[in-house]
């Protein structure tokens, strides 16, 4: 089954709801920027940044970045793929909490981490709306040592 966040997103109230959430979980969290995983880490990070008083820097798919850019290459299902992140972005020692929307095999998140690390940031932790348990992406992201905070779980298939 597939999951989406898009009905959550356009309806006001709950929109405000899951970004006051996160908002409460990093309002007092030592955190120099917020970085967005494309497309929708870019909703969410955006939002979150603009209410923590911190800038946002986004994450994007290969050749969609103006500037010169660092990339990391994943696995996915069907093959590979790669994210790029402007090589500028990130200064050595910022503190970053890297969003998006779900976790499910962990592939583009643990990407999104190894690129922000190879830039000389700390990952200050991840937030998802939602974690799919079953397909164990939040454990393989834990186990290489990065912490992931999530709103919602979904079992199953």
């Amino acid at each position: 089954m597939f999951r989406d966040i898009t009905t959550l997103l356009k309806d006001k109230d709950e929109f405000n709801l899951m970004i006051n959430e996160f908002v409460k979980h990093y309002r007092n969290k030592k955190i120099d920027a917020v970085v967005g995983i494309e497309s929708r880490g870019f909703i969410i990070g955006s939002a979150l940044a603009h209410r923590l008083n911190l800038g946002f820097i986004p994450i994007r798919k290969k050749g969609k970045l103006p500037a010169e850019t660092v990339s990391e290459e994943h696995k996915l299902e069907y093959g590979k793929d790669k994210i790029e992140i402007h090589k500028d972005a990130i200064v050595l020692g910022m503190n970053v909490l890297i969003t998006d929307d779900l976790i499910a095999t962990g592939g583009t998140l643990l990407a999104a981490c190894n690129l922000v690390k190879k830039l000389g940031a700390n990952v200050h932790e991840c937030a998802l709306v939602i974690d799919l348990p079953n397909l164990k992406g939040k454990e393989k992201i834990e186990k290489a040592g990065y912490k992931v905070f999530n709103l919602l779980e979904f079992e199953g298939d």
